[in-house]
């Protein structure tokens, strides 16, 4: 994504361009047992939970007729996992991983449960349940840092496929930053909703520009 600013406005598409966009379905990936447990995850490797393959079959179902011809992940396994799944269901090939589509890093915080958190940092953990794009993480990601990350991986994948539907199967804090890009919001705002496992929310790729679909 180039020159991308906190305040940066994205303009609907007008039909003409839309068609030759990219349309991508950003989802969240299936339940872990750190979910369930409140374990902060960011870049640790968690695979998914039994809950969490019923919700990939889900979401393979309620895709079935949503035309994708690609699906792409997080390296990180609980996307993956995800996405092979989805992928496999669909009669996809298997899928692409990008490393831009990763979770915020959380730094020196990763692994420890949110409840342990409460005493060590209660300040941070309350900035966490707020989901506080703010919030600064030791040793972890700036906030945008992670956002210029995010938004280059949506503009990286929306060039290989212009004209196509894929799906992107990633994680909660990056479907905010997607979110928040497209509604033109600046790069700091809460935001009312936390996506749930298996939420998606479609944009728009075209010539370098993000768009809500």
């Amino acid at each position: 994504m180039h020159a991308v600013t906190a305040d940066h406005v994205v303009p609907r598409l007008n039909p003409s361009t839309r068609a030759r966009a990219a349309h991508l379905c950003v989802t969240r990936h299936g339940e872990t047992d750190w979910n369930r447990r409140g374990i902060l995850q960011g870049w640790l490797d968690v695979p998914i939970n039994d809950l969490g393959r019923r919700q990939a079959h889900e979401m393979a179902s309620r895709f079935a007729d949503a035309g994708f011809s690609a699906v792409w992940s997080s390296s990180l396994v609980r996307s993956r996992e995800t996405a092979e799944i989805i992928a496999a269901a669909l009669r996809l090939p298997p899928p692409s991983c990008h490393e831009g589509l990763k979770e915020r890093h959380f730094g020196a915080i990763q692994g420890i449960p949110k409840d342990e958190l409460a005493e060590l940092n209660p300040a941070l953990l309350e900035q966490i349940l707020r989901r506080n794009p703010a919030a600064s993480f030791i040793d972890g990601e700036s906030m945008d840092e992670f956002a210029d990350r995010v938004l280059g991986a949506m503009d990286d994948i929306g060039m290989q496929h212009r004209g196509e539907r894929v799906l992107v199967i990633s994680h909660g804090w990056v479907m905010d930053v997607v979110t928040r890009h497209v509604n033109g919001l600046s790069r700091d705002t809460i935001l009312p909703v936390k996506p749930k496992n298996g939420d998606s929310v479609w944009i728009d790729v075209a010539r370098h520009v993000l768009a809500a679909a």
